[in-house]
């Protein structure tokens, strides 16, 4: 049977998981990501993992890829040089923005500036009515003008083509792609009716920027990986995953990169609601913590929660509007500036800061060894023991606890008067803190009850925070996965080819005809299925999730209602819920709002149509390939490998804390705490009173001691 390949770069470490789907075989990888260039550290990381197991390029069937690239390149503004061509007359909306203020008492608020500055836009004549009638017709000769003056004048290598009404007809838009076809090839153009083909021109708009802005990016990253990989011998598939959990092939990713702004995390959410499928848990929380930040997500009844926008280059962290807003299905998360990496300091209050700022892969962390001199939080966690300086990567990557000491002492302990350990402890708990406040906040906007859910830590960080943020929740047990440290990559694997399609059609309910899944649906399932069609799916293999966004007449936002049909690109069954959708709505608006049913008429606003292809078969083999990565140990006491002192402020002081193997843990073994669980790729910190055990998928679970107040510390000195 062949292989599959699962490649997710971080901010610090690039993870890799490789699997066989008839054995259910599996093996990890993990390296330092190349920031200069990141594909380097991908090719290099297959190369390595394909030689230690023996395992031939050819015979390597798929290669899936997530990355946050996209992202940093709006964040850090490393996009191409771009340029606008609006309606005559609009050109300032994506400065305008909503003209709603995020912080109501703050006079000097700021704001992302647009990522196509104002002297890089021209308007053109053009204008269709919000009914779909051409008022002015577009005018070639000075589309063309305008788009030669932009080139000329400021070099732009990309065009977003947003013209007001285009969502409704997209006529213009598409006679301007063609011109530029013709008569100006080597421009990436994007046009806002083909990736976000919504109303409200200001999220329209911006999405379709962003997305010209990083297509020449990651146009050339993509061919610089294919290129990599056809020099390995590599002639397999090769997909990309999209911020809503579905994969799409390489073309596809280059025509739509907005779509792939958080690729890389969302398949760390789907591997959790695995983890809740497999153990009946339907409602968890997902924390994965790596070298550079920290992710969040909800998963309801089996499903991480999802969400049609999202903001990127935020100028505060946690205050939402202070951001530019992106329209695209994505897995709603909460990304927190906490990682290994995170820089600790004392600020200008004389209190200890950690975060945002990170250390990343160069020069990383001061244990790293490699002339990192601040502070981080893996330093910290080094100097509190929890990480084994001699058993980082499993061995490879030897950490220096004296540079991490001296680290701690020259920026945060002696500047502010601390002895070492508790200048690392505190570092240790302001992300804990961190993580547990941002959880809070996301769960309640939402309305998502945690008491009592379970968390699914992972990443090469989450599972040493993992316990201490759940007890600041109050969240009764922690459930680590075998190969916790790079679950994401395996996250890439058990996600299906799947393409989600939205348009706005305004149109009361009340006028909906015998006709209207053809007159309303047929268009967007035909688009959605035809990018699974074209990367080889079967027509006959395509399911459909068909959402509607509906609202009252008069209302300015609407909610989304999902069909309750299983139908292919027929739509076979569809038509006969046409009674139902009043029905339909008005129970969605009461799960919402409560029972506040108006005697208004109700309106469709957006049509919304999800095409996936086949579950993977690597979803069912994952436990499989877990029992088989165990050894045939017995006891927890056969897997103890020794044991060091490591600080709980439980205990009031450094313990000795006992050490385990945790490929040598089998079912049925438990373990009290305080002790440390070592993976090559990350450590479980089990506190005093907890106890963990293993279950029969070789998941790692953990129930919580019953809160207790910490003793006073007592020891200021740091064991050798």
């Amino acid at each position: 049977m062949p292989y599959r390949i699962g490649v997710d770069i971080g901010g610090t470490f690039t993870d890799f998981a490789l699997f066989e789907d008839g054995s259910h075989a599996m093996a990890i990888h993990k390296q330092l990501t190349t920031p200069a260039d990141p594909s380097t550290a991908v090719l290099d990381g297959i190369a390595t993992l394909l030689a230690d197991n023996g395992v031939a390029v050819t015979d390597v069937d798929t290669v899936v890829h997530g990355t946050t690239l996209v992202t940093n390149a709006v964040i850090e503004r490393r996009g191409a040089a771009t340029g606008m061509l609006a309606t005559e007359g609009f050109m300032d909306i994506p400065d305008m923005r909503l003209e709603l203020r995020y912080d109501m008492f703050d006079l000097r608020l700021k704001y992302p500036p647009p990522v196509v500055p104002r002297y890089m836009r021209a308007e053109v004549s053009e204008r269709i009515s919000y009914e779909g009638d051409i008022q002015t017709p577009l005018d070639p000769e000075a589309a063309r003008a305008a788009i030669r003056g932009l080139i000329e004048t400021h070099g732009i290598e990309a065009l977003a083509v947003c013209f007001l009404h285009s969502y409704l007809d997209s006529r213009h838009e598409d006679a301007v792609k063609a011109l530029c076809a013709e008569e100006f090839p080597d421009l990436y153009v994007s046009t806002s009716s083909e990736v976000f083909p919504q109303m409200r021109e200001y999220e329209r708009w911006t999405t379709t920027m962003i997305n010209a802005y990083t297509r020449p990016m990651f146009d050339r990253y993509l061919g610089r990986l294919e290129d990599g990989l056809e020099d390995l011998g590599f002639v397999g598939r090769f997909y990309m995953m999209t911020s809503n959990g579905g994969t799409v092939t390489p073309d596809l990713a280059r025509r739509f990169p907005v779509r792939m702004m958080e690729s890389g995390p969302a398949a760390g959410a789907l591997m959790s609601a695995h983890h809740g499928r497999v153990l009946e848990i339907p409602d968890v929380l997902s924390f994965d913590m790596g070298g550079t930040t920290a992710k969040g997500a909800l998963v309801r009844r089996h499903a991480p929660l999802k969400k049609y926008e999202m903001e990127v280059a935020r100028v505060h962290e946690f205050k939402k509007g202070s951001g530019l807003l992106v329209k695209i299905p994505v897995i709603d998360m909460i990304e927190i500036g906490a990682g290994g990496g995170s820089i600790a300091e004392a600020d200008e209050r004389g209190l200890i800061q950690v975060g945002p700022r990170s250390a990343g892969a160069d020069p990383g962390p001061a244990c790293y060894g490699q002339g990192g001199e601040q502070a981080t939080l893996t330093d910290a966690n080094v100097v509190l023991g929890y990480l084994d300086p001699d058993f980082f990567l499993g061995g490879e990557m030897a950490l220096d606890r004296a540079a991490a000491e001296t680290a701690i002492a020259g920026n945060v302990a002696t500047p502010l008067g601390l002895s070492l350990t508790r200048a690392a402890w505190g570092i240790h708990e302001i992300i804990d803190e961190d993580v547990a406040r941002a959880f809070r906040i996301h769960a309640s906007e939402r309305g998502f009850d945690y008491r009592g859910c379970s968390m699914v830590a992972f990443g090469g960080s989450g599972p040493v925070h993992a316990t201490g943020v759940a007890r600041k929740l109050r969240i009764p047990r922690v459930i680590f996965p075998l190969a916790a440290g790079v679950m994401s990559a395996f996250g890439l694997l058990v996600s299906p080819l799947s393409f989600e399609v939205l348009r706005s059609n305004l149109v009361f309910l009340d006028d909906l005809g015998d006709d209207w899944v053809e007159s309303y649906l047929r268009l967007p399932v035909d688009e959605a299925c035809g990018y699974l069609i074209e990367a080889g799916v079967p027509a006959d293999d395509i399911r459909l999730t068909l959402r509607l966004d509906m609202r009252y007449h008069g209302q300015g936002y609407e909610i989304e209602v999902t069909l309750p049909t299983d139908c292919g690109p027929d739509l076979a069954g569809v038509a006969e819920l046409r009674p139902r959708l009043q029905e339909l709505f008005e129970a969605r608006y009461a799960e919402v709002f409560s029972e506040v049913l108006l005697e208004e008429s109700l309106e469709v606003m957006n049509w919304k149509v999800e095409a996936t292809g086949p579950e993977t078969a690597a979803s069912e083999g994952y436990a499989i390939a877990a029992a088989a990565s165990a050894a045939a140990t017995a006891s927890a006491e056969a897997a103890r490998k020794g044991s060091r002192p490591a600080y709980f402020p439980e205990a009031g002081d450094y313990v000795d804390a006992a050490v385990y193997d945790r490929l040598s843990l089998t079912p049925g073994a438990e373990i009290p705490g305080p002790a440390m669980i070592e993976e090559r790729e990350s450590t479980c910190v089990i506190g005093p009173g907890d106890v963990a055990r293993v279950d029969a998928h070789h998941n790692l679970i953990v129930e919580l001691a019953a809160e207790a107040s910490p003793k006073t510390h007592s020891s200021e000195s740091v064991p050798a």
